[in-house]
């Protein structure tokens, strides 16, 4: 104790006098009473936008818990030259907030999968299951029949909004598979990943699901080998076998996908070229997948041949901008979850960073009267953020503050993970080493191959028609209920209900169909019940 007490000591000392990041401005009372009326007066100044939502937009970053928000924050600030704790990020900017609970029915810590069937589908549910309630158990097919459960962007879908998914995963993984899929394991990527009596029981992989179960418009992510026969070979890496097709039924999921849209503008693409030249004045259907599995992390990114996280964001947009009843999108920073996985803090930042980006591109390219934007996690990591460094600090550097056994240490580690590096109960001398490379692989306490998820809430922040819905602690399968309250999709129609002079509602009903009222029978019966109420009221 005497030791680490002079330590402190020490570092007050060098921080009094060797300190040269802090600003001259912020020594004077007055700069922090002048930042926070100016805060007090907008905060007093902001009116509740209470519009139906046209648009919905939801940004999920995977595994971004709000110390990830922190330092990634820092990194954006120093990345423009800045100290950086004082930088505001695009989903900073947000005025309304709040924390959902990620636990799963049966886990005190979630995954990826039982997170995005609670603020996707208003549904908690198991670990590693897609798209059905708790009823369903992890790999036994037979347990998912009857217990299915629909996702906010059928909801939209059937209310006749256009929709998409955009992520830097392959689009068969956990977040964006449930939108659309229902699967006893997150892991059945294609039928190769599924067991003979899952397939024998009549379950059906995710990657089929894609094109059997909702009619999505945009589709942007990797994973071409789970659409392909097996031995098909990759366009991009055609002498690496890892790359090829995986399928055991012989289907080529792309081809089928394109035959599905005769009669309509249909683009398929998996490099950047084909991409760019991608017209959204005349696309109606968009599949871009630009990799085999995962894409690539974003520092490690060829731009000649994929693009940015924003650049696919604003494509999306673009093409599902054109319908005049709106649309849903998900846009997952994916990658951000990876990186923590690999314990290499840099490459997690650097994802949040363009996450940010294409929160910032939504935004520009929206309208907030109209357009309800979310940006959330679905769970956090064993991530640590810690040791007094001074202010303006590099986050990927170390504490001034070294340990008891007088070895430095990094303001960033992790609770768990491969970088457990103790040996002979000594931790490795780091003096000398850039941590500060997208490769170095934070110190971790405990020895895993993975770094595991961490449990505590995560922060939702919302602006447009009805953010102060995303308000206190809730649960997060509170979401899915509060997105589509606001958009007038799935069940709870009374929002639009009060609002009949609004477009979408005339919209529905000059447009529904015997189908649409099959899909949609409580949105239709609904609708109709209060033209009727309307109707008697006028006349």
């Amino acid at each position: 104790m005497e030791t680490q007490k002079w330590s402190i000591v020490a570092l007050c000392l060098l921080g009094v006098l060797g300190s040269t990041t802090v600003k001259v401005e912020e020594e004077n009372p007055e700069f922090w009473r002048a930042q926070g009326a100016k805060a007090l007066q907008a905060a007093l100044n902001m009116k509740l936008n209470t519009n139906v939502a046209k648009n919905i937009m939801l940004f999920l970053g995977d595994g971004m818990g709000i110390t990830t928000i922190t330092a990634a924050r820092i990194l954006k600030g120093q990345m423009h030259n800045q100290s950086g704790e004082e930088t505001v990020m695009t989903m900073d900017t947000f005025p309304h907030a709040g924390l959902l609970k990620t636990y799963s029915v049966d886990f005190q810590i979630p995954d990826s999968s039982s997170t995005a069937t609670a603020y996707l589908c208003g549904v908690k549910t198991n670990l590693n299951t897609v798209g059905v309630n708790a009823a369903a158990r992890n790999g036994i097919c037979k347990t998912q029949k009857g217990n299915e459960v629909t996702s906010i962007l059928k909801w939209a879908k059937d209310a006749g909004k256009s929709v998409g998914i955009v992520t830097t995963t392959r689009v068969q993984h956990a977040t964006p598979a449930t939108t659309y899929a229902h699967s006893a394991s997150r892991k059945w990527y294609s039928d190769a990943d599924m067991p003979a009596s899952a397939k024998k029981e009549g379950c059906t992989d995710i990657a089929s699901q894609l094109l059997n179960n909702t009619d999505i418009d945009v589709i942007i992510g990797g994973g071409r080998k789970y659409m392909t026969p097996k031995g098909t070979w990759d366009p991009e890496y055609p002498r690496d076998l890892a790359s090829s097709g995986k399928r055991q039924d012989g289907r080529h999921l792309i081809s089928d996908w394109q035959k599905m849209k005769v009669g309509k503008v249909a683009r398929y693409v998996w490099n950047r070229t084909d991409f760019d030249a991608v017209d959204p004045d005349t696309t109606d259907y968009l599949m871009a997948l630009f990799e085999p599995g995962d894409l690539r992390f974003d520092v490690e990114r060829d731009p000649t041949m994929d693009p940015s996280i924003a650049e696919t964001t604003e494509k999306a947009i673009r093409i599902l901008s054109k319908n005049p009843k709106g649309f849903f999108l998900l846009v997952e920073g994916g990658r951000i979850d990876q990186g923590h996985h690999a314990s290499r803090a840099s490459m997690a930042l650097h994802e949040t960073v363009a996450f940010d980006n294409a929160v910032a591109k939504g935004l520009e390219l929206t309208n907030e009267e109209e357009t309800l934007t979310l940006v959330t996690a679905d769970h956090s990591h064993a991530f640590t953020f810690n040791g007094y460094p001074f202010r303006g600090q590099s986050i990927l550097g170390k504490s001034p503050l070294y340990g008891k056994d007088m070895l430095p240490y990094t303001t960033l580690m992790y609770g768990n993970g491969p970088g457990y590096k103790v040996i002979d109960n000594k931790r490795p001398d780091i003096r000398n080493v850039d941590t500060q490379s997208k490769d170095y692989v934070q110190l971790s306490a405990v020895p895993l191959d993975t770094e595991t998820h961490g449990g505590e809430d995560v922060a939702v922040l919302a602006r447009g028609p009805m953010a102060h819905l995303f308000h206190g602690v809730q649960e997060q399968s509170y979401l899915a209920h509060a997105m589509a309250y606001a958009g007038c999709v799935g069940r709870d129609l009374r929002h639009c209900e009060s609002r009949p002079q609004h477009t979408n509602t005339k919209r529905i009903l000059v447009t529904t169909t015997d189908d649409d009222r099959n899909s949609a029978p409580s949105q239709v019966s609904s609708i109709s019940l209060v033209t009727a109420l309307l109707a008697a009221v006028l006349h």
